[in-house]
């Protein structure tokens, strides 16, 4: 994986689109997650994916809820 580069002022202006907290950068997996609710959304090429559908719930991991999942 590689080191989440987004500019700060973006970090301070967006929040989540599930319940509008704010975000934090997760370097180690590529992904801002939901200081509020927890969400792990995808950074793509250095562009946050803010989709809720496409968020990784945090109790899955990688189980059938998750992206990709098979459930």
């Amino acid at each position: 994986m590689s080191r989440v580069e987004l500019d700060d002022w973006l970090l301070e202006i967006i929040v989540c689109p599930n319940c509008r907290a704010g975000l934090r950068v997760d370097d180690a997996a590529s992904e801002l997650v939901c200081t509020g609710c927890g969400l792990a959304y995808p950074v793509r090429d250095n562009i946050p994916v803010l989709l809720v559908d496409e968020a990784r719930r945090p109790d899955a991991p990688g189980g059938p809820d998750a992206p990709g999942g098979t459930g």
